[in-house]
């Protein structure tokens, strides 16, 4: 199993538009084969002095695969690719950090 955080800096005022492109993909990746967990995450408000906020114009992706093949598979998705040219004018840049758990 691999851990994935994706880090994806958006252009100003526009992550709901993002989010709500993005959230039409997650029935179509969470049946992707070896797909174990998928969704995006913005700031809790939690009130604790020490949390590191990622801002209003971030967010990051939360994913667990099965393997690497499983997660280069889901790059190359149709679906993707579509939600992909969709969001293209709304992301800045994108950070991806792939993990093994320790």
């Amino acid at each position: 199993m691999i851990h994935v955080i994706a880090t994806i800096d958006l252009a100003p005022g526009t992550r709901e538009a993002f989010l709500a492109e993005f959230r039409k993909i997650i029935p179509d990746v969470r049946a992707e084969a070896g797909c174990i967990e998928y969704g995006p995450a913005i700031d809790a408000e939690t009130g604790i002095p020490t949390q590191y906020r990622i801002g209003a114009d971030r967010v990051m992706v939360m994913e667990k695969w099965a393997s690497v093949d499983a997660l280069k598979a889901h790059a190359v998705a149709p679906h993707v690719q579509a939600y992909r040219a969709r969001v293209k004018d709304f992301v800045r840049s994108m950070e991806l950090r792939v993990l093994s758990p320790a």
